[in-house]
């Protein structure tokens, strides 16, 4: 196949796993790609046709494009971008001490591509495919490119953030059939520059800030790393039970409408309620009186305590001691109070001599019944003179608004809420648990409300 000149010529700096792939599956869809390395070896072989990797389709992939003339290979960084429109960064990022992630290779390939883009009169765009993290990009190589090239990203060169999403062993087949295609640009012209070069591939595109591009790799590797640890845990505890682990896992990986799906994993507030946290409990015990270590589990409800707490300290040094609170079960659309986070914030708040008023539409604490009343009674038993049915009474309270509900009174109320007519003159600031509408919070911010959000 030759070289579709529609196409944007490719320099790809870096040819190990990541760099080797992409710079043969571009070239195989006819772009004209030049490989730079610094390791003699790799390239050697690549001009030779032959891949430096062990890898299922790319001995015949690299063997067809370098004979074709669609990939050639070499040292000089500087040929391959004065030649090229766009240079894919692939070089790596080992952890360094401690787990630091070491940026030293990225901060050596930006200094001599800011030199290599100074030399020439055309626009370019680098595309950093190395995973980083949040900030390298913009805190630490854009300043880089701009110095060595004396030119201004988004007026003279651009910069995307192009994460790869391929598995070691299937790479080639991931990048034709990709999960998700995300970039991350100084500007339009560049993220139209990368984007453009997977025209026809499947899968959702995402174009975002460069922040955003970088996490979402850390974010799938993390989840990735958590989903083996949690199956071998589950694994370790079935089998002390005497229990077919295999056949409890595919009895789980059959429901995608909680397990396997988006089910639970929107940042939000702590969970709570009458099943999670007594489960969790349940089963690490049962681990213990097994001697089996699982340290993941061990920590689930460690970590949901960590995260309630970051509220109480977030509530505590806004400084203001009255506030108002909506939303006290532990999810929406229940009465059910039974380990509520929202019910232990309010406890610590109480407890640190904070004047609270609370307001949740769908609690009525005359219908409380059985375990729900015993649990009120036995852990906020002053909780009546707390409540109040009225959302605007729990805002003109509060200088700090504490949102646990999403409730259509209290949106009304937060909507009506005008930081310009508080009385003590601080102001009000108000934080969110649950993310409420981008609409309202602007509408907040416009009239002066101070917005804090807990996870995002």
């Amino acid at each position: 196949m030759p070289r579709d000149v529609s196409r944007p010529r490719l320099s790809v700096l870096g040819l190990g796993y990541v760099g080797c792939v992409s710079a043969a599956c571009f070239a195989a869809e006819g772009h004209s790609v030049v490989g730079v390395d610094v390791d003699a070896s790799k390239t050697a072989l690549l001009a030779r046709g032959v891949s430096p990797i062990v890898e299922e389709r790319i001995g015949d992939l690299v063997a067809e494009v370098v004979a074709d003339g669609r990939l050639r290979v070499g040292h000089d960084l500087a040929a391959a971008v004065a030649e090229t429109d766009v240079s894919l960064v692939c070089v790596g990022t080992p952890s360094g001490r401690g787990g630091k992630l070491s940026t030293e290779h990225l901060e050596r390939v930006s200094e001599e591509l800011g030199l290599a883009i100074a030399d020439k009169d055309a626009w370019h765009t680098v595309v950093f495919r190395s995973t980083m993290l949040p900030g390298t990009c913009e805190d630490l190589l854009v300043p880089l490119l701009e110095k060595y090239s004396g030119k201004r990203v988004g007026e003279d060169f651009g910069v995307c953030v192009n994460p790869e999403f391929l598995r070691e062993g299937s790479s080639v087949r991931d990048f034709y059939d990709p999960p998700k295609t995300v970039v991350g640009q100084s500007d339009d012209r560049a993220g139209d520059d990368v984007l453009a070069l997977y025209d026809g591939l499947p899968g959702p595109r995402f174009r975002v800030a460069i922040g955003t591009a970088e996490m979402t790799k850390y974010v799938d590797n993390s989840f990735h790393a958590l989903k083996v640890g949690f199956a071998n845990e589950i694994g370790a505890v079935c089998s002390a039970l005497g229990v077919d682990s295999h056949e409890v896992t595919e009895i789980f990986l059959s429901d995608t409408k909680l397990n396997v799906s988006p089910a639970y994993l929107r940042p939000g507030f702590a969970f709570g309620g009458s099943c999670l946290p007594k489960d969790v409990r349940a089963l690490t015990h049962v681990a213990r009186t097994r001697d089996v270590a699982v340290p993941i589990l061990d920590h689930v409800l460690p970590s949901n305590v960590a995260h309630l707490e970051r509220a109480v300290r977030l509530v505590v040094e806004l400084g203001h001691r009255d506030v108002g609170m909506f939303g006290l079960t532990f999810k929406a659309g229940t009465d059910d109070l039974r380990e509520s986070p929202l019910v232990e914030l309010a406890e610590r708040l109480v407890g640190k001599g904070f004047d609270l008023r609370v307001h949740d539409a769908i609690l009525e604490l005359a219908r409380l019944i059985g375990a729900n009343r015993a649990f009120v009674d036995e852990r906020l038993p002053h909780l009546a003179q707390l409540m109040t049915e009225d959302a605007g009474e729990v805002a003109a309270h509060g200088r700090t608004l504490v949102v646990g509900s999403r409730d259509e009174s209290v949106l009304a109320a937060l909507g009506a809420l005008d930081a310009s007519q508080d009385a003590g003159g601080d102001g009000v600031d108000l934080v969110d648990l649950v993310r409420l509408p981008d609409e309202l919070v602007d509408g907040l911010r416009a009239r002066g409300v101070r917005y804090h959000a807990i996870a995002w």
